[in-house]
C-alpha cells in the first residue's frame, strides 16, 4: 500500500524566535524564496505525498493562507498578470495535492498546546487506518539524491513492516546532549537503515555510544495512537512523541531508522543563529541571485577584514 499521508504539526508558539515570531508564525519565516513551511511541503510531495494535514493554531491562519489556491494573488497569476508556470507552481488541486487543517486544543488552565504527542494524537480520524509520514514544519531537509529521505523512509517501513520509521542523523559527541538520540540494536551501528534498541532524551556523551539524533521526520503505523493514549504526561503537562516510540520499542514492535546522507542536511530552525544560518545557505544557492550574493557577501568580509587591518596599524 502506497504511503501517501502526512501530518505536519505548526502548533508551536516559536518563543526561541521572539520578536521576530511576535505577528508571523516561524514556520511562515522566508528561507530563501520560499517560507520554511513550503520548503516542507515541496520535500513531502516530492516523496509522494498527497494529503497533508496541517495541525495548527488559530494564531497561524498565514499558513493556511499560502497554500490557498484562490487567493487573491491566484487570481490574479490566473487572470495573465504572470508568466504560467508561476501559476502552476502554487496551483497544488492541479498537482494532486490536498490539504487539511485541524487545531490543537490548549486545554483549560494551560498556555500552549500539549506537546508533540498531542499533535499527532489529533491526527487519528485524517490517518484513520493507514501508514503515513509526520513532518515538523520548523525542520527542513535538503536532499539534493533521488530517491530523497522521506522516499526512503517510506519505502523501508513497508519492507520491514514497521510500526515506526525515524529519520536520523550523525551528530557530533559535544551536541548529542541536544536531541533524542536512537541506540542501534547489535551490529547494525554502521547500516544506513536500521533497528533501533532504545531512544534516549538528551543524553549525556557518556551515556551511549551513539550518535545518530533523530531528525523530525517519522513514518507511524496507526499502532502509535494506542500507544500515545498509554503516555503518562510529563510535570508539564504535555505529551511527548518520544514516549510513545519507547513505548512500541519496550513492546518489540519494529522500531527502526534510516540515516540522512552525507549530501543531505537537516535544517532546524529553532533559534536565530539556525535561521540566519539557513537564510545564508539558500540564498547563496538561489538560481538567479546566487553569485551576485556570494560576490556580495566575499566583498563585503573583505572590507570588515580591510577595516580591521587598518585599526591594528593604528
Amino acid at each position: 500500500m502506497n504511503i501517501d499521508k502526512a501530518v505536519i504539526p505548526v502548533a508551536g508558539l516559536g518563543t526561541r524566535l521572539l520578536p521576530t515570531t511576535k505577528a508571523i508564525p516561524k514556520e511562515m519565516l522566508p528561507v530563501g524564496r520560499y517560507p520554511i513551511i513550503h520548503h516542507v511541503v515541496e520535500e513531502l510531495i516530492g516523496a509522494g505525498i498527497r494529503h497533508i494535514l496541517f495541525v495548527t493554531s488559530r494564531a497561524k491562519a498565514a499558513i493556511a493562507n499560502h497554500f490557498d489556491d484562490y487567493s487573491e494573488l491566484m487570481i490574479h497569476l490566473e487572470l495573465g498578470h504572470h508568466e504560467m508556470r508561476e501559476v502552476s507552481r502554487f496551483d497544488y488541486r492541479q498537482r494532486g495535492v490536498e490539504f487539511f487543517f485541524t487545531n490543537q486544543q490548549v486545554p483549560l488552565g494551560q498556555t500552549k498546546p500539549l506537546g508533540t504527542g498531542d499533535a499527532v494524537a489529533s491526527s487519528e480520524s485524517f490517518a484513520d487506518s493507514d501508514p503515513f509520514v509526520v513532518a515538523y514544519g520548523d525542520s527542513m531537509i535538503s536532499s539534493p539524491q533521488d530517491p530523497g529521505l522521506v522516499a526512503r523512509m517510506i519505502a523501508s517501513h513497508q519492507e520491514h513492516r514497521s510500526a515506526c520509521t525515524i529519520a536520523v542523523q550523525e551528530v557530533a559527541q559535544e551536541l548529542v546532549h541536544q536531541y533524542g538520540i536512537v541506540v542501534p540494536t547489535p551490529n547494525e551501528e554502521n547500516r544506513e537503515d536500521c533497528r533501533i534498541r532504545d531512544l534516549l532524551e538528551k543524553p549525556a556523551p557518556d551515556q551511549t555510544p551513539s550518535r545518530l539524533a533523530s531528525s523530525a521526520r517519522y513514518v507511524f503505523s496507526p499502532c502509535i495512537f494506542d500507544e500515545i493514549r498509554k503516555v503518562t504526561p510529563a510535570p508539564n503537562g504535555e505529551i511527548y512523541l518520544t514516549d510513545a516510540i519507547l513505548r512500541l520499542i519496550h513492546a518489540n514492535a519494529v522500531v527502526r531508522a534510516v540515516r540522512l546522507t552525507p549530501a543531505e542536511a537537516r535544517h532546524d530552525i529553532g533559534n536565530h543563529r539556525a535561521y540566519f544560518k539557513t537564510f545564508l545557505e539558500y540564498a547563496l544557492e538561489d538560481a538567479e541571485w546566487g553569485q551576485e550574493m556570494r560576490e556580495y557577501l566575499a566583498a563585503r568580509l573583505a572590507a570588515e577584514s580591510d577595516a580591521g587591518r587598518n585599526t591594528e596599524q593604528l
